[in-house]
């Protein structure tokens, strides 16, 4: 059996020994606790989760099920909200901080730092002549590159992976193995995770007696900085206008977004879900895993869209849906108390006359 490995190295690159004071600086993050003193020297090699946890490494408690491991754990550190400070060791130091987990990713980036793109183009990678690549870039194996594309410094394309004609990449992105990107502008430090799809026809057709006849998709994609975009999501191009993910967004692997999607800054659209054609989510948005939104649909700011719900109406700013055909969070479990009712009352009702029924024939 192998045994667990946090940041296992050979593949994920380590950075540090930290001292306490820059792991605190890291994760915003106030140094308390018996040991403090004793491990302000100590040098700290990596992150782990509470069970595993020896005294030269970091974890942290965001979730109050889990306070049990603050008595065994052996970590170094911990960092925690400060409700659950004392619960900390006293062998430990405690970084406390009002939002652990924020910590915990800010900490977790020190010693683990995404690998910088090392320069250059790998021999097998297709180039077309007219692409405009910085010499800071890092093209991976039979990558392709097509006419006019431009790719900024410190970007990183994996292997077979394919920007298409005309493609605008800002610094810093972060495309995967087997993505491929056409009619598309992208921002700045965005990830594109393996195998997605940008910028395709969208499924457009007019209906005629004897078939279909596709519609001419002439948008773009336009993705602004600091997005990510998870493996296997497809994002079609717009049919005349754009199809835009906004700042910050979070999409998660197997996603589909159709064409004139607009997506507003810092939502959060989880696997399996599907956004019809111009639907328009505003900021901070979050749909559930296997949501499915009709199109031409207006979704406010802050909406809260439960998993596998059918959205085939309007939501309001800061609502929360769920249910398919999806409705208001109270109405829906209502609907499901009244039915367990009924189904409950039926019941006692038939095996009531059921047993009258036999009363009777025992009668008889």
């Amino acid at each position: 059996m192998v045994s667990e490995i946090a940041g296992d190295p050979r593949f994920f690159r380590r950075a540090g020994p930290f001292d306490i004071a820059a792991i605190a600086a890291a994760g915003d993050a106030k140094v308390e606790g018996h040991a403090a003193s004793a491990i302000a020297a100590r040098l700290f090699t990596g992150i782990a989760p509470l069970q595993n946890a020896g005294p030269a490494e970091v974890s942290f408690l965001d979730n109050r099920r889990y306070v049990g491991l603050l008595g065994t754990t052996r970590a170094g550190a911990v960092i925690i909200h400060p409700d659950l400070a004392s619960a900390v060791p006293s062998g430990a130091v405690a970084l406390i901080t009002p939002d652990p987990y924020l910590a915990w990713a800010r900490v977790a980036s020190l010693f683990h730092p995404l690998p910088p793109a090392v320069p250059g183009v790998a021999p097998s990678a297709v180039i077309d002549p007219t692409a405009r690549i910085d010499a800071t870039a890092e093209i991976g194996p039979l990558a392709v590159i097509g006419a006019g594309a431009e790719i900024a410094a410190g970007c990183r394309i994996g292997p077979l992976a394919v920007i298409g004609a005309g493609v605008s990449l800002g610094r810093d992105c972060r495309i995967g193995a087997h993505v491929s990107i056409s009619h598309a502008l992208i921002g700045a430090r965005v990830a594109i995770y393996p195998g997605a799809r940008i910028g395709q026809d969208g499924f457009g057709f007019a209906v005629t007696e004897s078939g279909f006849v596709s519609v001419p998709q002439i948008g773009r994609v336009i993705i602004e900085d600091d997005v990510e975009i998870g493996a296997n999501t497809t994002i079609d191009r717009g049919s005349v206008a754009d199809t835009v993910i906004g700042a910050g967004s979070r999409l998660d692997n197997l996603v589909q977004v159709g064409h004139n999607v607009r997506i507003g800054r810092a939502c959060v659209i989880v696997a399996q879900a599907g956004i019809s054609g111009s639907t328009v989510l505003e900021d901070f948005v979050m749909a559930g895993g296997q949501a499915g939104l009709i199109g031409h649909l207006h979704i406010g700011r802050k909406a809260r869209i439960g998993a596998q719900a059918g959205v085939m109406a309007d939501v309001a700013a800061g609502a929360s849906v769920v249910g398919s055909p999806a409705q208001p969070v109270s109405t829906f479990f209502r609907e499901v108390a009244t039915l367990r009712r009924l189904a409950k009352t039926g019941k006692r009702k038939t095996a009531r006359t059921d047993a009258e029924s036999s009363a009777a024939e025992t009668e008889t």
